[in-house]
């Protein structure tokens, strides 16, 4: 988790063989207003953004992770959708679960697990800011699959083959390293690739989709630098994205991105703090080539800005926080609906609110 939220102490529960456990769990509420909403969008939308349970066995040779529940992963550019279809049509009740197999710096992971991809997490309690980013779009989230860890002095490493973009095809590997400097200084180099092709699409909801073709057929590659010491946060990253011309599954002609943010949180006194977030992002092609395909929403060639600011109240389990949004669409096609009932505007700003408690 980045800061300024955080779990609370651990419920320790005595479980037999299985040793002892620790259990913690979020519960909390959302609110959302925007406008130019895109038709079937409601303009407003009360919803819960999290109810999970987090189950963990952290000693032994063998330990696990399981994490359980309804969910919502409000992203900035992309419809509100209901916490009820975004846990059934995504990555279901139990979107992470993994078997940890551990030997001293070495370890094994093998399930469903959270990507190695980006600086930001898939739950809205994990980052900064209540809303995922334009960069995150293009990420991976969840995956099926086994990954391979090892800590070494100031160098972390991982390796993982899995299903990408939650395909259940397992052609995809992703890899990270990184390296701290000191207790306050890390980069890390992160990639991700499919090592194969595969054309399924699930499409349960406008926009929204676990496995979308072009990103399931594209690799990912991010330079991330965090810098963390006493009040402050900072997290810039770049990302470049490429998807190779492929015909047999759809794409006729490849194309690829250039983005870049900044992340950034400074906790105040009294539980109080303030993070923001800066994006830009823009993909490559032109609307005038009739095999150029849309990576961003927007069209082909289309770019965006983003801009973010959250301030957050934290005492004890109990936590408030909003979200502040402005995305600013370019070389956007209108025939691609961008925001407003007619499709045509090329900003939208949004507000939400959330409510909760970490237990």
């Amino acid at each position: 988790m980045t800061a300024p939220l955080a779990t609370a102490v651990p419920h320790e529960i005595s479980a037999g063989p299985f040793g002892k456990l620790e259990v913690t769990g979020i519960l909390s509420g959302m609110g959302t207003t925007e406008g130019d909403h895109i038709p079937g969008d409601s303009p407003t939308h009360w919803d819960l953004s999290n109810a999970q349970v987090f189950v963990q066995k952290t000693t032994g040779w063998w330990q696990f992770y399981l994490q359980a529940g309804a969910y919502n992963l409000p992203a900035i550019g992309y419809p509100i959708i209901s916490t009820g279809d975004t846990t059934k049509e995504l990555y279901g009740p139990v979107p992470v679960a993994y078997l940890k197999l551990v030997k001293g710096s070495f370890n094994v992971e093998v399930g469903e697990l959270p990507t190695l991809i980006g600086a930001e997490d898939t739950f809205s309690f994990e980052n900064m800011n209540i809303e995922r980013g334009l960069l995150w779009g293009q990420e991976t989230a969840i995956s099926r699959g086994i990954q391979l860890n090892e800590t070494y002095k100031k160098l972390t490493l991982a390796f993982s083959w899995n299903d990408g973009f939650f395909s259940n095809r397992y052609t995809s590997l992703s890899g990270s390293l990184a390296y701290a400097f000191n207790a306050a200084n890390t980069l890390s180099f992160v990639a991700s690739g499919n090592a194969g092709a595969y054309n399924r699409i699930v499409l349960p909801l406008s926009n929204y989709s676990p496995t979308p073709l072009y990103q399931n057929n594209s690799e990912i590659y991010n330079l991330i630098y965090t810098y963390a010491k006493g009040n402050w946060t900072v997290t810039p990253y770049y990302q470049y994205t490429h998807v190779k011309t492929n015909p047999s599954v759809g794409i006729l002609q490849g194309s690829h991105t250039n983005g870049g943010a900044i992340l950034a949180n400074y906790n105040f006194k009294h539980g109080v703090s303030l993070a923001g977030r800066a994006e830009y992002i823009k993909s490559s092609g032109t609307v005038l080539d009739p095999n150029a395909i849309n990576l961003l929403g927007y069209g082909p060639g289309s770019g965006a800005y983003s801009f973010t600011v959250t301030p957050t109240y934290v005492k004890d389990g109990f936590f408030i926080r909003g979200d502040f949004s402005i995305v600013h669409a370019t070389n956007t096609t209108p025939a691609y609906a961008v925001f407003g009932p007619n499709g045509l505007s090329v900003n939208q700003p949004r507000g939400v609110i959330e409510v909760g408690f970490m237990f």
